[in-house]
C-alpha cells in the first residue's frame, strides 16, 4: 500500500509539488533580505514621541514579523506608509511594495487561479505530507527498521540519492507542509486565529494629553516587543493609546499613563505565531532558509523518484507481493549486486508456480510482518573473510532478537570455493537460526555464481514443498555485458615468477539514462569491480578497478595464476583485442569521504584498487601506502605513478616490502618496522583499507593487533567502527 501510494501520489502531483516547493524556497529568501533588527533602544513611550515629531499626523505604528517598523498616516496624498528607524524614530522614506515577492506569493498560494488554485495547493500540500510519510515507511523497511533509518546506505544511482536526500530533507518538507496546511485552514476559517481583545475603556481622561515619553505604562514597554501602537486622535476626545505586544494588548490613558484594560496573549495565539514563523521564516530568517533549502530538494526528489520508476518500467522489473501478503519471503544479502539476479529468478519462478512472493534485502528482515509466510529463504553472499555483505547489515542482530516463526528458514550461500571461508556467512546464518529454534529448510551453496549449483538447489527446494522448479534457470536475466577494447598493457614481475599486468580498457559509451540511474559503467569508482567473462566459461572473474568513470578508462591489475583460465587470457591480450565484461559496485570498499588519513595496505595485484584511491585523492588527504612485491627488478606495478603522486600530493608516503629482497620482508614486516608511525596514524583516526591475497590479509591483521595492543585497540574494534575494511581474494 505504501509503495503504491508513494509512487502514484508523487507522479500525479509532481508538477504542482515542484511549483509549490520552488516558490516556497524563493519566498524563504525574502525575510532574510528584508529583516531589520528589533533590538531598538527606544521604549514605546519615547518611540511614539519621536515618531510623532518625525512623521507629523502619524496615527499608527506597526512592526511586522521581520522587524520592519512603519508609521501610518493620512496626508495630502491620502493613505501613506512611512518606514521608520526603530532606534531613533526617524523617517526613512515611503514603503515600497515588492512586486516580485507578491508575484511569487500568488503563485505559491493559488497558482494564479484564485479559489480553485487555492484548493489545488491545499490538496498538493496534503499529498506532499503523504509522500514524505510513506517514503519514511519505505525507507525504514529498506534499512531494516526505524532504528536503522539513518544508518549508512551504500546504494548509488538515482535510487541511492533519492534515499539519502529524502531521509534528511523529509522532516523539513513535512514541517513546511503541515504549517502551510494549518495556515490555509486558518485562512478558510476552519481554525480560529485568536488575538488579544481587551475591553474598550469608558473611563479615558479627557484632559490635555501628556508627552508619551513621560507615561509610565507606555515607557515600561520594551520596544523590541511592539507589534502595533494606535495613537489617540487629538480631535476626538476620550481616545486612548492601543498597544499590542508579544505579551498581549491593552489601552493606556494618554493623560495619566494608566493601563486601563489588558488582555494577555493566550497559548493558542502564541502557537499560531510559532506556526506562522515556521512556515514563513518571518521573524527568524534562518528558520525560513533551512526550510526553504528542504523545499528546494522537492524537485530533486521528484526527478530521482521518476528515474527510479522509469528504470523499473524499462527493465521490466517483476512486481512481487508486500511482505504481509506473501507466502514465500526471499531475503537477499549481496555485496556487489549479483546475488539479486538469482533471488529475482527464484522469486519469479515461485510466483509463476502460484505462490505469492516478497523479495527484499536481508537488512529489511522483519519477521513480525511475515504473517502469511510459509517459507523464508535467505540468499546470503559471503564478503571478505566470512563477513556479512552490505545488503545484510543488521540482519544477525534482528535474527537473534526475533522469536522463531513456524515457517522454515532455508539458506542458500553464495561464495567462492577457493576461499577457506567459502559461504561462511551463509553457514553462520543457518547455524544461528537453528540454535534459536528455527526449522531449517533445504541447504545449498552456489560456487562462483554457478547457474548449475543454483538450479540443483532450487529443484531440491521445490520438491520439498511440492513445486516444480526445474525451469528456474530460464528466469535468470541475461547479464548486461559489454565488449571492452584493450588500450594498453604493462607487464611486471616475470623474472620473479609472478607475472602481473596493468591492463587499461577503453571506457564504453555511457548513455544519459545510465548516467542518471548510476548503472552499468556510469559512476564507477576505484574499488568497484570489473567482472570478466573468460572464453569457454560462464563464471565471471571479478577484478578491482584502479580507476573510475571520470578517469575516462577502465584499469585493472591482474596477477597471472598458474592454470588460471581468466588471468591467462587477460595476460596474453594484445592492444585492440576485446573481452566480455560487466561492472558491479563495491560500495563497502570505497574510501569514506572525510579528511581522516588513509592507511592503504596491499600486495601483488591488490595494488590496483589502492592505486586507484591515490589517483582519485584530488583533495590530497594524508595517504600512506604499504605495498608488498616479490622483486623490484625491472620495476613493479605503478612505480612511476607512485613517484608522481607523492610529488603532487596525492600520496603522502609509500613503503615497499620485497619478499625476495635483502633482507626479505613482507608487507606485515614493514608495518611492524614502522610500528610507531602506524600506531600514531591509527590513534589519530586513520582509516585502514587492505587489498590482496587472504594470507597477506591475515598477516596484516596479526601485525596490526600486535602494534595496537598497547593502545587498547584491535582490528575487530576498528572494523566495528567502520575504520578497517578488506577486499581479499
Amino acid at each position: 500500500m505504501f509503495r503504491v501510494l508513494h509512487r502514484y501520489a508523487g507522479l500525479i502531483g509532481a508538477l504542482v509539488l515542484i511549483s509549490i516547493a520552488l516558490t516556497g524556497a524563493i519566498l524563504a529568501v525574502f525575510p532574510a533580505l528584508e529583516a531589520d533588527s528589533r533590538a531598538t533602544t527606544l521604549d514605546a513611550g519615547h518611540l511614539v514621541s519621536a515618531v510623532s515629531a518625525n512623521v507629523p499626523g502619524a496615527e499608527q505604528i506597526t512592526v511586522d514579523d521581520n522587524g520592519r517598523m512603519v508609521a501610518v498616516r493620512f496626508g495630502a496624498n491620502g493613505f501613506e506608509q512611512i518606514r521608520v528607524d526603530g532606534a531613533t524614530g526617524e523617517a526613512l522614506g515611503p514603503v515600497e511594495t515588492n512586486a516580485t515577492e507578491l508575484w511569487f506569493e500568488d503563485l505559491h498560494r493559488s497558482l494564479f487561479m484564485g479559489d480553485t488554485g487555492h484548493w489545488i495547493v491545499i490538496g498538493a500540500t496534503a499529498a506532499m505530507i503523504l509522500l514524505c510519510v510513506s517514503g519514511y515507511v519505505l525507507a525504514a523497511r529498506r534499512m531494516g527498521g526505524w532504528s536503522q533509518l539513518f544508518a549508512r546506505d551504500r546504494s548509488g544511482g538515482a535510487g541511492g540519492w533519492h534515499l539519502k536526500i529524502a531521509r534528511i530533507a523529509g522532516f523539513g518538507i513535512i514541517l513546511s507542509s503541515l504549517t502551510g496546511l494549518w495556515m490555509a485552514a486558518a485562512t478558510m476559517g476552519w481554525v480560529p486565529e485568536p488575538a488579544p481583545n481587551p475591553a474598550y475603556p469608558t473611563n479615558v481622561s479627557t484632559g490635555t494629553a501628556a508627552d508619551p515619553a513621560t507615561l509610565t505604562e507606555l515607557t515600561a514597554i520594551d520596544g523590541s516587543t511592539i507589534r502595533a501602537i494606535t495613537l489617540p486622535r487629538t480631535d476626538v476626545p476620550g481616545m486612548a493609546y492601543m498597544v499590542e505586544t508579544d505579551a498581549g494588548a491593552g489601552y493606556i490613558d494618554p493623560v495619566t499613563g494608566e493601563m486601563l484594560s489588558w488582555d494577555a496573549r493566550d497559548g493558542w495565539s502564541k502557537a499560531m505565531d510559532v506556526i506562522h514563523l515556521l512556515h514563513t521564516g518571518q521573524g527568524m530568517a534562518w528558520v525560513g532558509l533551512v526550510l526553504g533549502l528542504a523545499s528546494l530538494m522537492v524537485p530533486v526528489l521528484s526527478g530521482t523518484g521518476v528515474l527510479v520508476w522509469l528504470a523499473g518500467r524499462i527493465t521490466g522489473t517483476r512486481k512481487f507481493s508486500p511482505a504481509p501478503k506473501a507466502e514465500v519471503i526471499v531475503l537477499v544479502g549481496s555485496e556487489g549486486g549479483t546475488t539479486w539476479r538469482f533471488a529475482n529468478a527464484f522469486g519469479a519462478a515461485m510466483q509463476d508456480a502460484g505462490k505469492t512472493v516478497h523479495v527484499a534485502a536481508m537488512s529489511a528482515f522483519a519477521p513480525n510482518r511475515y504473517t502469511q509466510a510459509r517459507q523464508i529463504v535467505a540468499f546470503a553472499a559471503t564478503y571478505g573473510e566470512g563477513d556479512a555483505p552490505s545488503g545484510a547489515d543488521g540482519f544477525m542482530d534482528r535474527l537473534n532478537a526475533a522469536k522463531p516463526l513456524t515457517a522454515p528458514l532455508s539458506v542458500l550461500g553464495f561464495g567462492d570455493s577457493s576461499y577457506p571461508t567459502y559461504c561462511a556467512y551463509g553457514d553462520l546464518v543457518r547455524d544461528t537460526a537453528a540454535a534459536k529454534g528455527w526449522t531449517i529448510g533445504p541447504k545449498g551453496n552456489v560456487n562462483r555464481q554457478s547457474e548449475r549449483d543454483f538450479t540443483d538447489w532450487a529443484v531440491a527446494f521445490g520438491q520439498s514443498i511440492g513445486v516444480d522448479l526445474s525451469a528456474v534457470a530460464t528466469y535468470l536475466e541475461d547479464r548486461p555485458t559489454t565488449a571492452l577494447t584493450l588500450q594498453s598493457a604493462r607487464m611486471y614481475g616475470e623474472d620473479a615468477q609472478a607475472p602481473t599486468a596493468i591492463l587499461r580498457f577503453a571506457l564504453p559509451r555511457v548513455s544519459l539514462l545510465d548516467r542518471l540511474l548510476g548503472r552499468g559503467f556510469a559512476g564507477l569508482r576505484a574499488g568497484d569491480l570489473l567482472n570478466i567473462l573468460p572464453e569457454g566459461s560462464k563464471s565471471p572473474r571479478a577484478y578491482s578497478l584502479a580507476s573510475g568513470t571520470r578517469d575516462g578508462f577502465l584499469e585493472i591489475c591482474v596477477r597471472k595464476q598458474p592454470g588460471g583460465l581468466c588471468s591467462t587470457q587477460l595476460c596474453t591480450l594484445t592492444v585492440g583485442e576485446t573481452v566480455t565484461a560487466y561492472a558491479t559496485r563495491n560500495a563497502s570498499f570505497h574510501p569514506v569521504r572525510d579528511t581522516a588519513p588513509l592507511l592503504l595496505v596491499g600486495a601483488g595485484a591488490g595494488i590496483g584498487a589502492l592505486a586507484g584511491f591515490a589517483r582519485e585523492n584530488t583533495a590530497k588527504r594524508p595517504l600512506h601506502l604499504y605495498f608488498g612485491i616479490r622483486s623490484n627488478q625491472g620495476g613493479y606495478p605503478y612505480d612511476q605513478e607512485f613517484a608522481d603522486w607523492q610529488q603532487d600530493g596525492h600520496m603522502t608516503a609509500s613503503t615497499l616490502a620485497v619478499s625476495r629482497g635483502t633482507p626479505a620482508r613482507y608487507v606485515q614486516d614493514a608495518l611492524e618496522a614502522d610500528a610507531d608511525r602506524v600506531a600514531q596514524l591509527i590513534t589519530s583516526g586513520a582509516r585502514i583499507m587492505v587489498c590482496g591475497g587472504r594470507d597477506m590479509a591475515a598477516g596484516v591483521r596479526k601485525a596490526l593487533d600486535h602494534i595496537l595492543e598497547s593502545h587498547g585497540l584491535a582490528v575487530d574494534l576498528l572494523k566495528s567502527e567502520g575504520r578497517y575494511v578488506e577486499d581479499v581474494f
